[in-house]
């Protein structure tokens, strides 16, 4: 039996690799996606003091570090049973929107859009921000630059740092906004929405008017059919901070919206022995292993699966484009790279909502905190990470101490997603008496690669020792003994 293997898989965070396995006619046989990194920061939390768990998760990831900073803060707060000041509320989410803004913007320029703004055949060496900017010239690369920045620096000034953020505390935020800091991030929010609509201006250009591209997108390569998740507010609109998670089916029918400290009521995670990363899956339909269509248990939680469990925008430029969006691929939407004009959708309305929080007359106020008094207990925060989904659980003991934590990162909910991406993707590439090339091998990378992992992030399981598994093969390719280590 052939294989195939990528290793690495390139332009993602973090570490994996694809290998792909052929029959004796050259047809896909199968494939295993397999992420071979270790984290364990819910062991590393165990016996450390409640407080000090927004500080730690952040170091999980270096790009999405105010994900796990809000869902941390917002699990701390329930742990103590306080209700944080209003103006705190609005401060962690303008935080927030700054790293939406510049994690989409490099997913955009840097990882995926090598592969249109380029082509999936390009050059390798060249298909990578770089080449971008030597093909749509350095006025658009400065562009890009001004947008990331623009992303740190609404972070930095609202809490502080970007990076490594230290601004939750129990009961709220650490310190208020100056007048003077909030002219800024309104001067850098504003500056943000046009350079939002100059993004979504080139994706209509180089994609929507392309139809090779279009062909691409909107052809069977790409398509699964599998449930939907995200947070929604009152109004089922796409909310990053706060509100329920939806969860619709494979038909866009709602079949659940739960609160946080819900969320073991419809997820469970399923553990397969060749990869860290583990598999949720919605218990409504149990672990179905790695099937589409309505009785499977496989959901994903990205741009797409916001959109699709939404029912709009909440603000106004946002809600044109979503309004486009549906009405181009209909809803819900199945088809993965359309995840990629998501995300743009989304880029839009984090810098909309930056200029509605930083021009809101409450933003100044002062009392930014609220002392916890009860006994801390147990408790979940959720927000919605720019890669899905983002649950963090805290169980402490009378004095604070974690005795255990539980974390759905926002990449895990897309494993069995992702998984089963790859597989469809390289059966309908790979075929008998077809050379594999280095531009088919891009294109079974842009199966996963639409989903913006963040392989750091997601790998959490921590067993004590290393797990193995010593597979015998005969010539025929059959497994005739496995030995295990657990």
């Amino acid at each position: 039996m052939k294989s195939i293997v990528i290793d690495p898989i390139t332009r993602l965070e973090g570490h994996g690799k694809i290998t792909i396995f052929l029959d004796e006619e050259g047809q896909v046989a199968n494939t295993y996606f397999q992420i071979p990194e270790l984290r364990g920061f819910e062991k590393f939390l165990e016996g450390r003091p409640i407080e000090e768990a927004p500080r730690i998760v952040p170091r999980i990831c270096g790009v999405c570090p105010a994900c796990h900073h809000m869902a941390s803060g917002k699990a701390v707060d329930a742990v103590y049973h306080v209700e944080i000041p209003p103006v705190a509320r609005k401060l962690r989410e303008l935080f927030f929107m700054g790293e939406y803004i510049h994690s989409h913007v490099a997913h955009f320029y840097a990882l995926a859009g090598p592969d249109f703004v380029l082509g999936p055949g390009s050059e390798k060496a060249k298909r990578h921000v770089l080449g971008i900017v030597e093909k749509v010239g350095l006025e658009i690369g400065g562009k890009v630059l001004t947008f990331r920045k623009h992303g740190h620096e609404i972070m930095r000034a609202v809490g502080g740092k970007c990076t490594h953020p230290v601004y939750n505390v129990p009961g709220g935020v650490s310190r208020p906004l100056t007048a003077e800091q909030r002219g800024e991030v309104e001067r850098m929010s504003r500056e943000c929405v046009e350079l939002a609509k100059f993004t979504l201006g080139l994706f209509a250009k180089v994609v929507l008017e392309n139809p090779a591209y279009m062909e691409i997108i909107t052809g069977p390569v790409y398509q699964l059919d599998v449930h939907d998740m995200g947070l929604v507010d009152e109004k089922n609109r796409v909310n990053f901070y706060d509100g329920r998670v939806r969860v619709k089916d494979t038909k866009g029918n709602e079949i659940a919206k739960y609160a946080a400290s819900e969320y073991l009521d419809v997820v469970a995670e399923h553990v397969e022995g060749y990869t860290y990363l583990k598999f949720p899956y919605l218990k409504k339909f149990g672990w179905t292993g790695f099937t589409e269509g309505a009785e499977s248990g496989v959901y994903r939680a990205t741009p797409l699966s916001r959109l699709n469990v939404a029912d709009g925008m909440a603000t106004p430029l946002a809600q044109e484009h979503y309004e486009a969006f549906v009405g181009t691929v209909g809803k819900p939407c199945k088809l993965t790279l359309a995840t990629h004009w998501a995300r743009l959708i989304e880029l839009m309305y984090a810098c909309e909502r930056a200029v509605e929080l930083a021009t809101d007359p409450e933003i100044l106020d002062p009392n930014v905190r609220t002392i916890p008094t009860a006994t801390p207990t147990e408790g979940v925060g959720i927000v919605e990470a720019q890669r899905g989904t983002l649950t963090h659980h805290y169980a402490t003991d009378e004095r604070g101490i974690i005795r255990k934590a539980n974390l759905i990162v926002g990449t895990t909910n897309n494993h069995a997603a992702i998984t089963l991406q790859i597989k469809k993707a390289a059966g309908h590439l790979i075929r008998k008496g077809q050379a594999v090339s280095e531009q088919l091998l891009n294109m079974i990378e842009m199966a996963f690669r639409a989903y913006d992992p963040c392989f750091s992030c997601a790998t959490h399981s921590l067993p004590g020792h290393l797990p193995m598994d010593v597979e015998l093969v005969d010539a025929s390719g059959r497994i005739t003994d496995v030995v295990r280590r657990r």
